[in-house]
């Protein structure tokens, strides 16, 4: 497989990944009364700071595509 499609294939599998990360924002511990030990606002923002991360991993892949083309963006027409 080249490097065009392995990078497509990476990035398929972590937009799934995100999607699975994003979902943690409604898990079920939040609906539960908060007890003096979780500190939500805290596993709230690291659970963002994880699908950020995978969404800038996603765009780096892009670029190494767009990089193999060429350096030519898709929006440069």
């Amino acid at each position: 497989m080249n490097i065009e499609d392995t990078c497509k294939e990476i990035r398929d599998a972590l937009k799934v990944v995100a999607k699975e990360v994003r979902g943690l924002m409604n898990h079920e511990v939040f609906d539960s009364p908060l007890d003096s030990v979780r500190n939500e606002p805290e596993m709230k923002a690291n659970i963002m700071l994880t699908y950020r991360h995978i969404e800038d991993a996603t765009m780096r892949l892009g670029k190494v595509i767009q990089a193999h083309d060429g350096g030519k963006s898709v929006y440069d027409k």
